[in-house]
């Protein structure tokens, strides 16, 4: 039993699931990794805990009811109860969209893991110590209940080190572990009504940013004609979208020279299947350069419409400040360059930068690049990336459409 300090305890009482070290009476904490019973300082139960000294969050809650211990069939009802949750989904599955995400760690009771539906095939991230203990009882809920063709499963690669794991990658068939003889194949997924093209296993996170679906949708609304830069552009998620929404041209740049290759081969996927027109191949170049050196040396007032999804620039609290100087940074320049009246399309993945952070980073932004900003829209993660209200961290995904005023 872990006894937490006097004045430490209110968060957890409000379901706040994250317990450092100095929240923690010392002489209460186990050596061993395993179920605690978490309480206060005078003995009132707060909840059940995973502790592990071996995880840069030492303890994790997990249930706030003294009689739901979370055993191996509390993980498996967990994850069941996640899946369901978005039943609704499953239902367009035939249609426009069978890419989406089906467990969103803490947002859904269950610290550490993501996982994410790509069609006939799962794709599982762990990037905690406890989801890594209790990934076999996830994939044998997963197995029970979609049967899917194949579970793909990776530890996080930007928190193997403060969580002491390695990167691995694991493939579960019929809910047992196997070795594939040979690469997978290329496969096709759906969002929107658009194809893109990937490789079971690769790419960023979990391959696909399906975290940005409504936001992509959003954008059609204002490149009808309009000359779009899309920076960090990844496999082109908001390029597609620019030209189905009749864009006169897109410039895309992202770091990664695959991405860009995957853009490209995504515009032609979607003009073949005749859902863009064949004038889309003229329409799109793709670079592969550094965002900021780019910001720098494009002309002024070239881009209608410009659209910053840069990678999560703030990994932990300590990086925050730095970050911040860099979405500054980001922000003010393209303010610069777009066109008077031009729309900026802006986001953060930073977790540990609060919305109201950025927003603040944005007035910065403008200030220093001589210009006046509106407000158009405040965007965030799609519905299937719930935020937990208790757990701020999880609304991760900042966004805004702004105007641009010279």
């Amino acid at each position: 039993m872990i006894t937490i300090l006097e004045g430490k305890e209110r968060n957890l009482f409000k379901h706040h699931p994250w317990v450092f070290s100095g929240a923690m009476d010392a002489s209460t904490v186990p050596e061993a990794a395993g179920v605690e019973k978490v309480v206060s300082h005078d003995g009132r139960f707060i909840a059940w805990g995973w502790y592990d000294k071996d995880s840069h969050i030492p303890l994790r809650l997990l249930s706030w009811k003294e009689d739901d211990m979370p055993d191996s069939s509390w993980w498996e009802r967990s994850v069941r109860e996640s899946v369901l949750r978005r039943k609704s989904f499953f239902s367009d599955m035939s249609s426009s969209t069978n890419v989406f995400r089906i467990i969103h760690g803490e947002a859904d009771l269950l610290p550490g893991l993501v996982a994410d539906v790509y069609g006939r095939i799962v794709r599982m991230i762990v990037s905690a110590r406890v989801a890594w203990d209790m990934r076999e009882t996830v994939v044998r809920a997963i197995e029970g209940l979609l049967h899917p063709q194949m579970i793909i499963l990776n530890t996080d690669s930007a928190f193997c080190a403060i969580e002491k794991l390695h990167e691995v990658v694991e493939y579960y068939q019929g809910g047992v572990r196997f070795t594939p003889a040979e690469k997978l194949p290329e496969m096709r997924i759906r969002e929107d009504g658009l194809y893109y093209g990937l490789v079971p296993g690769t790419g960023q996170k979990s391959g696909f940013y399906c975290d940005q679906r409504e936001n992509r949708k959003r954008l059609e609304q204002y490149v009808k004609d309009a000359v779009v830069f899309d920076g960090c552009c990844y496999t082109g998620g908001f390029t597609l979208h620019a030209l189905r929404g009749g864009c006169r041209k897109v410039d895309a740049f992202d770091s990664s020279a695959d991405a860009i290759h995957r853009l490209l081969s995504n515009v032609h996927l979607n003009v073949d299947l005749g859902i863009l027109p064949s004038s889309s191949l003229e329409k799109v170049t793709a670079n592969k350069a550094d965002i900021f050196e780019t910001l720098r040396s494009i002309p002024h007032n070239a881009y209608d419409v410009m659209i910053l999804d840069p990678p999560k620039l703030a990994q932990t609290i300590k990086s925050l400040e730095s970050a911040k100087k860099a979405y500054k940074d980001l922000n003010r320049l393209a303010m610069e360059k777009i066109r008077s009246g031009g729309i900026l399309m802006t986001c953060s993945c930073s977790g540990s930068l609060k919305r109201e952070d950025f927003r603040t980073v944005l007035a910065w932004s403008a200030k220093d690049a001589g210009v006046e900003v509106q407000i158009l829209e405040t965007l965030g993660q799609g519905m299937d990336h719930p935020v937990r209200i208790s757990f701020p961290e999880s609304e991760y995904l900042k966004a805004y459409i702004l105007r641009v005023i010279k």
